[in-house]
C-alpha cells in the first residue's frame, strides 16, 4: 500500500504504470529506457536473490519486483543522496520485506555482501571512460555517465564473486566497448551467453546492447534479433510499449 511522503526540493514522483512509484530528482540523474530494457531483458526465477550494482534510485530492483518472481532485492549504490530516495521509494510502495538498498562501493561488493551471494547481479554502470566524450560538471550525472567511481572491470570482477556458481549477469552498455566487454566477462569466467542490440530505428546503428553471461557456463551465445525502439520519431515500436507495460 503506498504511504504518505514529502518530496524535498527538485524531487518528482513518477508513475511507474506497474502499481508502484519511484522518488526521482529532476536535477540529478533520473533513469532512461536503458534501465527499463534491462529490467526486461534480465531473467530472475522463483526463489532466486538480486543484486543491482550501482541503482541509483532503485528503478531495476522495483522493476525486477513488479517484473519477476525473484524471492528478494538489493539495490547497492555509493552515493548517499540517490541511495535514500531510493530507500524512500521502498517504504513509499511498501516493499521493505522485498528490496533492501545498501550505501557502499560497486569495488567493495564481494566484501560488503561476501562471496556466492546472489543467483542475479544486474547492473546499468557508466558507459564512458575518461576520454570518451565530456565529463558532467554536475557530479551526480558525471559518476552516472563516466567511470569516474568505477571502471568496467571493477563491475564485471566483483559481480563474478558475488555470483553463486551458475548464476547470471546482466548488463546494458554501448556496442563500441563490447569487444572490452566480450573480453573482461571471459576473463572473470562469465560467459556470454545472450546478447541483443539496441537500435533507435530500424536504419539507425545499434547504441545499447543488453548481455547476458552465466559464471562457469560453456561457450556458446545466442544473439537474439535486434530490438528497434522507435517506429517514427515519438513513437514506440510495440515490442518497446510491451516491455514498458503501459500502453504508451
Amino acid at each position: 500500500m503506498n504511504r504518505e511522503i514529502a518530496l524535498q526540493e527538485n524531487e518528482r514522483l513518477d508513475d511507474l504504470q506497474n502499481g508502484y512509484f519511484i522518488i526521482q530528482n529532476t536535477k540529478n540523474f533520473c533513469y532512461g529506457i536503458d534501465a527499463v530494457l534491462l529490467a526486461g531483458f534480465a531473467r530472475v526465477k522463483p526463489g532466486e536473490r538480486v543484486l543491482d550494482m550501482g541503482t541509483g534510485t532503485g528503478i531495476i530492483p522495483i522493476l525486477l519486483k513488479a517484473k519477476t518472481p525473484g524471492e528478494h532485492f538489493t539495490g547497492l549504490e555509493i552515493q548517499e543522496e540517490s541511495a535514500q530516495m531510493a530507500r524512500r521509494s521502498v517504504v513509499y510502495n511498501g516493499l521493505e520485506k522485498d528490496i533492501e538498498i545498501r550505501t557502499g562501493d560497486i569495488r567493495e561488493a564481494a566484501a560488503i555482501f561476501g562471496r556466492a551471494s546472489f543467483s542475479v547481479v544486474t547492473c546499468n554502470p557508466p558507459y564512458m571512460t575518461g576520454s570518451h566524450g565530456l565529463v558532467n560538471p554536475h557530479l551526480p550525472k558525471a559518476i552516472a555517465r563516466h567511470e569516474v567511481l568505477c571502471t568496467l572491470e571493477d563491475v564485471i570482477s566483483q559481480a563474478a564473486q558475488v555470483l553463486e556458481p551458475r548464476g547470471r549477469f546482466y548488463m546494458v552498455h554501448r556496442p563500441f566497448r563490447l569487444a572490452e566487454i566480450m573480453g573482461l566477462m571471459m576473463k572473470y569466467q562469465l560467459e556470454p551467453k545472450r546478447m541483443r542490440l539496441v537500435y533507435p530505428y530500424v536504419d539507425k546503428e545499434p547504441n545499447m546492447v543488453l548481455i547476458e553471461g552465466l559464471l562457469g557456463g560453456n561457450p556458446r551465445i545466442t544473439v537474439e534479433k535486434p530490438l528497434i525502439v522507435y517506429e517514427r520519431p515519438g513513437v514506440y515500436t510495440d515490442e518497446i510499449r510491451e516491455i514498458y507495460g503501459d500502453g504508451r
